[in-house]
């Protein structure tokens, strides 16, 4: 490619050339001579010198005529000059003494500076004057009631003359306190304290010494604790939109025991979006959220609980998990093309033993087995929410009896000094050994990881756990199914298996009858829209009764009015009527589910 043909088109040639073609006209070069015969390379173009600078209007004032005394006067900052390993004083400036008050020069620092003592610079004054080298603290504090103390126990005309104790002649004389009433206003502010080695006395009898000078800071320190207090409201703010938007009070599941807990980063950390959420799904089955905004203060807490909103939304659809996050994934990018976040989202069916999840981007979950085995779910199944172009996929993991699981966010596990694979490992240790309720759990295991109120970064966990039942408990969660093979027999045994199952439960009549009515509504149904093979489950909990009719046929049932002359239509309308909650939703490999549930009157359980 021929560059030069190019180049004019680059950004900026065009601006440059401009700059070029002013320069020759302004400094007015030579007129080149002709180039030579035989196409030889023309001299070069001639540069213009830069024009002398004019001399100035006399000679160049010195500073050896400028008095040290008429200078350090005028300085705003507090100057004192003190000399020998007793820092004895030698000077203080105006602003120094209308602070402090007057001193009496060739007085040793430690009974006539007493601010320096309660300022703790006397060790940094004897480090300076061993070491020669110059020694800085920052920002302290000058209070105000020592101020006032010493400004009105300074009482004028009491300085000695300087020549009686100080050295000689080149240390400029004590400033005496103004003759006016001396200002008992409260003086306070920040000032930073510079110790620097000099030489204190005429030249034939000088003594090491020490330039204390100090700067005032307290413009600067209140700005700063202004923006300090800004950032705190800033995180106050966060906090509670944090908090507000995260589940008040978790929905508790028939079949696990659930708790969660929240950490806000330490006082210094901006809050992050991390949440978790509990969704019951009907049926028996239970979604489980959890995920991490990838961002700081009120807009990640604000993606958060529109992402958070938009899972409870799209549970209600009981779609698969991976197909969950994919409409998650479109709805991330649009709310903020910037932010990205990582999820798990979980759902639990109690009648199969399993979670079944999917990741975007997540830590994995842990499971321990009743043995005390803990077990992490495979790989992310996607990447995190927001980047788009990618198809998620669900995983299984065992959830059986007697098994607890924990749902976590980065915060828990992660480390500036560590990879994030040992945090997981670290975890996995912790769990093992981790005992009690859910909400035990969840902050032992916050204190086993090193979690803190400094924590760096924010904290979500989720644990879960499916109870192995015994005795009593164990009588109160029943299941029965009955596989039907189609034809005119199959609701006649559909409403006898029913009616003697729920006799055998004791049920009373009225919640029987409803439940015999309601199999044979689903059966019906199944039996005209669906295909084989179809199955009748009911289950009873301790608060619940579910009835479920699974065939081979996607196509779900919607709810729709029936006109009075239509022969059918109305079975799921009598479902919604007399049932507490209905649903339905695919199942793996095709076909549907669809249920309703009865709750139990209180005490029967």
């Amino acid at each position: 490619m021929n560059f030069t043909r190019w180049s004019a088109r680059l950004p900026g040639t065009q601006r440059r050339a401009a700059a070029r073609a002013d320069r020759k006209d302004r400094t007015a070069a030579p007129a080149q001579p002709a180039p030579a015969a035989g196409g030889s390379v023309p001299a070069a173009r001639a540069e213009a010198a830069p024009a002398p600078a004019p001399a100035p209007d006399g000679p160049v004032p010195t500073l050896d005529g400028l008095s040290v005394h008429d200078t350090l006067g005028k300085v705003p900052a507090l100057v004192a000059v003190v000399y020998g390993p007793e820092h004895r004083i030698a000077y203080v400036n105006d602003a120094y003494a209308a602070l402090f008050g007057a001193r009496s020069p060739g007085a040793p620092a430690r009974e006539a500076l007493p601010e320096l003592t309660e300022l703790g610079l006397l060790p940094l004054m004897d480090q300076v004057l061993r070491s020669g080298r110059p020694r800085t603290v920052k920002s302290r504090r000058v209070t105000a009631d020592v101020n006032a103390a010493m400004n009105l126990a300074a009482a004028p005309g009491t300085t000695p003359a300087a020549s009686d104790t100080a050295p000689a002649a080149d240390v400029p004389h004590q400033s005496t306190a103004p003759a006016t009433e001396p200002d008992t206003r409260p003086r306070s502010g920040y000032y930073t304290f510079t110790c620097s080695p000099i030489e204190v006395g005429a030249t034939e009898a000088k003594q090491p010494g020490v330039l204390v000078f100090a700067a005032d800071v307290t413009d600067q320190i209140e700005a700063a604790e202004r923006l300090r207090a800004s950032e705190r409201r800033q995180r106050e703010a966060a906090v509670t939109l944090q908090r507000s938007l995260l589940p008040q009070e978790l929905e508790q599941p028939d079949d696990l025991r659930v708790a969660a807990t929240y950490q806000p980063g330490g006082k210094d950390t901006a809050v992050g979006g991390d949440w978790y959420d509990v969704i019951t799904l009907g049926a028996g089955r239970t979604a489980l959220v959890i995920g991490d905004v990838m961002g700081r203060g009120v807009r990640a807490a604000a993606v958060m609980g529109q992402l958070r909103t938009a899972v409870r939304a799209y549970a209600r659809l009981d779609l698969p998990p991976h197909e969950v996050l994919q409409l998650l994934d479109g709805l991330a990018s649009e709310i903020d093309a910037t932010q990205i976040a990582t999820c798990i989202y979980a759902v639990h069916d109690p009648n199969e033993g399993r979670l079944v999840y999917a990741s975007a981007g997540h830590l994995p979950i842990l499971v321990r087995d009743p043995d005390g085995t803990v077990r992490r779910a495979a790989e992310p199944t996607g990447p995190p929410l927001g980047t788009g172009g990618w198809m998620h996929t669900s995983g299984t993991i065992p959830l059986g009896p007697g098994s607890s699981a924990v749902l976590y966010t980065d915060g828990l596990v992660e480390r500036r000094t560590e990879d994030i694979d040992e945090g997981v490992a670290a975890l996995e240790r912790a769990f093992a050994g981790a005992t009690g309720s859910p909400q035990v759990m969840c902050d032992r295991l916050i204190r086993a990881l090193g979690v803190t109120a400094d924590h760096d970064d924010d904290v979500a966990v989720l644990v879960l756990q499916h109870p192995a039942r015994t005795g009593h408990d164990a009588e109160l969660f029943h299941n029965a199914a009955l596989e039907l093979l189609g034809g005119i027999e199959a609701a006649p045994r559909a409403r006898a298996f029913a009616s003697g199952v729920l006799v055998s439960w004791r049920f009373p009549t009225e919640l029987r009858d409803l439940g015999v009515l309601a199999a044979s509504e689903l059966v019906a149904n199944s039996l005209q829209h669906g295909t084989p093979p179809m199955r009748l489950r009911l289950r009873r909990t301790d608060r619940r009764l579910i009835i479920e009719v699974t065939d081979g046929d996607d196509h779900l049932p919607r709810r729709r009015r029936a006109e009075p002359a239509d022969e059918a239509g109305r079975g799921i309308s009598i479902i919604a009527t007399i049932a507490s909650s209905w649903g339905s939703r695919r199942t793996p490999g095709g076909g549907k589910a669809v249920w309703c549930e009865f709750a139990l009157p209180a005490g029967h359980g």
